[in-house]
């Protein structure tokens, strides 16, 4: 599937106090814990628990989350189909549709049981 413009900017203006909820509901149910979701949006973002806790209590939007973080240098790694979109074949210029689709697709793993180290890519030596 193709992204749209009108589907990033979609994308670009939820809330992620929304979402987040979402996410933690479904580990849940996998058995996973919040601190494990906390851990994997940690890894990608560059925040800590405080920065995650203020972003949501501001309610701001994954514009403003995806452009305050600092993405890991492994991002890239992060591979595979979520929603129907292949990761690695959107564009450039919808870089926050991309970064959402990064996060979710650790989500998705982290639901699917995977174990945190293979989550948490890390370069080939």
């Amino acid at each position: 599937m193709k992204v749209t413009a009108e589907k990033n900017e979609k994308v670009a203006n939820m809330i992620f106090a929304s979402i987040y909820p979402l996410y933690l509901d479904r580990l849940e149910k996998n058995g996973r814990t919040k601190e494990e979701l906390n851990q994997v949006i940690e890894w990608l973002t560059g925040y800590d628990k405080d920065d995650l806790q203020v972003l949501i209590e501001k309610k701001v939007t994954f514009r403003t989350f995806f452009q305050k973080a600092k993405i890991h240098p492994n991002a890239h790694l992060i591979k595979g189909v979520v929603c129907g979109y292949r990761i690695e074949e959107i564009e450039d210029e919808f870089e926050l549709y991309k970064q959402c689709r990064r996060m979710e697709k650790l989500i998705d793993e982290l639901a699917r049981g995977r174990k945190m180290e293979k989550i948490l890519r890390k370069e080939a030596k």
